[in-house]
């Protein structure tokens, strides 16, 4: 990355509300947009709290050194030609698949908010934003496909496929970046206050989310989508109730196996990797950052997942594989240290490896154009653009 492309990443982000922000307050006051004073990230539940009630104490607990994620402490090389090269052929095959209305996917996933949004963030990773950069005027026709979707009760939904919580969150996520860029834009603030109180109003006594925006079950993979669209939002300045992330960090944690991975809810059930990475995930972005789960979550993870780089078998193939990752590698990242040392070059040439001539990759379930857009949100994880993946 050239100095000047580290110049305006630094313009972008440099907002006292990005990525450091913690979790800090229990109540929704009324103007859902104020930022509210940060304070350390609390590692246990506060003591419940009625929403609205004002309540703002937080438990002191130590802060994590900054220096220990990889925002600040990059490995060696992290960014090479090969993978600019991909970067810019797969930039270039999403853009040709972007329909007319903004929207990405195909098949099933055709009009999908949740791919659409997910296009987007995976062109907001090499700095473009609506008005800026060579494929701004991609993520502005995605974001007007979002805004167009926003329903009166706050949910993003462009189809009528199963699930809709899943493209509720990514997209909640997309506005959440969006916004934390520029402020002034009311429609997305609108669009944003209303699915966070969506996202709020449809959590379970459990802790967690499902497929419908109603308060019955949960399950990691829904929760994770939650969670991080929370935490994007919370950073651009959107109120969160505190006891709402309480919530879910309890219930993640009750959803680990004793061999460290996590099953798909709460009651009984095995691990598999793409969730356990979700698990890890939740609880980096519900600011916990120094806990006996997140460790074991990552060494079972490398156990069942660790990319083979250039030498790969039949896993890619694998149900979730890009999903896995694209959680995985953010827990790597968020992890630091030689963690990330050790998993970024891997998933970075196993992916490059893995691309097809036309600058695709290809996902079995889902198609190319989600699969292009969650290989490109993992390759440039070192480019630091994106305020979500800032501690």
């Amino acid at each position: 990355m050239n100095r000047f492309r580290i110049a305006t990443a630094c313009c972008m982000l440099a907002a006292p509300m990005f990525g450091r922000t913690a979790w800090s307050q229990d109540a929704a006051p009324k103007d859902p947009v104020a930022p509210a004073p940060a304070v350390s990230p609390s590692t246990s539940p506060a003591p419940a709290v009625t929403p609205g009630s004002g309540a703002q104490s937080t438990p002191e607990i130590p802060r994590r050194p900054q220096s220990v994620g990889a925002e600040n402490a990059p490995a060696e090389s992290e960014i090479t030609p090969k993978l600019e090269e991909a970067v810019r052929k797969g930039s270039e095959a999403l853009r040709r698949m972007q329909k007319p209305d903004g929207a990405f996917g195909q098949g099933r996933y055709g009009a999908h908010i949740g791919v659409t949004s997910l296009g987007a963030i995976a062109l907001m990773a090499d700095g473009n934003v609506p008005g800026r950069g060579d494929y701004g005027d991609s993520v502005q026709k995605a974001l007007d496909f979002v805004l167009s979707h926003s329903t009166e009760t706050g949910l993003l939904v462009s189809d009528e496929t199963h699930g809709p919580m899943y493209g509720h969150g990514f997209a909640t996520l997309f506005l959440g970046e969006i916004y934390g860029m520029n402020p002034e834009d009311d429609r997305v603030r609108d669009a944003l206050v209303r699915a966070v109180q969506l996202i709020v109003s449809s959590q379970n006594d459990e802790g967690g989310w499902r497929y419908n925006p109603v308060p019955n079950d949960a399950d990691v993979s829904v929760t994770i989508c939650q969670v991080m669209a929370l935490r994007s939002a919370r950073n651009a300045g959107i109120k969160v109730p505190k006891s709402t992330i309480d919530d879910a960090i309890r219930y993640v944690r009750e959803c680990q196996n004793a061999d460290g991975g996590w099953r798909y809810m709460r009651d009984t059930g095995s691990s598999l990797w793409p969730r356990s990475a979700a698990g890890v995930a939740s609880l980096f972005y519900a600011g916990v950052y120094e806990d006996e789960s997140i460790e074991r979550g990552l060494d079972y993870i490398k156990s069942a997942a660790f990319p083979r780089g250039g030498s790969f078998s039949g896993s890619f193939t694998q149900p979730h594989y890009f999903y896995g990752h694209y959680y995985a590698v953010q827990a790597m990242y968020l992890a630091g240290g030689e963690r990330w040392r050790t998993w970024w070059p891997a998933i970075r040439d196993e992916l490059i490896a893995r691309q097809n001539p036309d600058g695709t990759w290809s996902d079995p379930q889902a198609g190319e154009a989600y699969g292009t857009a969650m290989a490109l949100i993992i390759l440039q994880m070192p480019k630091r653009y994106l305020p979500i993946f800032q501690r």
